[in-house]
């Protein structure tokens, strides 16, 4: 089964940035769509941005779409997302999720990554 862990949250102030790394492990990475989803309190875990294999294509949600910037590197069997601008509104627990494409998102989630946003 693939292994996913999550780092690279923390608090930072509105309008700062925060790199969030996911490392990936049990599958070829290089075969995997990656993606970002966050969940904050109370609501329901959402996706925040994706990228298929060769890196070509990424997808965002408009909430982020701008601000956030997704990429990875398959050396590395490793994805990150890059948030700047970031809003009180992007608190949450951010998660990264990986599955072969066209397979739809896997049910494996790591232990994911707080980011507070600070007003």
């Amino acid at each position: 089964q693939v292994q996913l862990v999550e780092s690279g949250g923390g608090l930072v102030q509105a309008g700062g940035s925060l790199r969030l790394s996911c490392v990936v492990s049990g599958r070829t990475f290089s075969r995997l769509a990656v993606g970002w989803f966050r969940q904050a309190p109370g609501k329901e875990r959402e996706f925040v941005a994706g990228i298929i294999r060769s890196a070509d294509s990424a997808k965002y949600a408009d909430s982020v779409k701008g601000r956030f910037t997704i990429s990875r590197d398959n050396a590395k069997n490793a994805a990150y997302l890059q948030m700047n601008s970031l809003k009180p509104e992007d608190t949450a627990v951010y998660y990264c999720n990986a599955n072969y494409e066209g397979s739809g998102w896997s049910n494996y989630w790591g232990q994911g990554t707080q980011v507070t946003v600070s007003s």
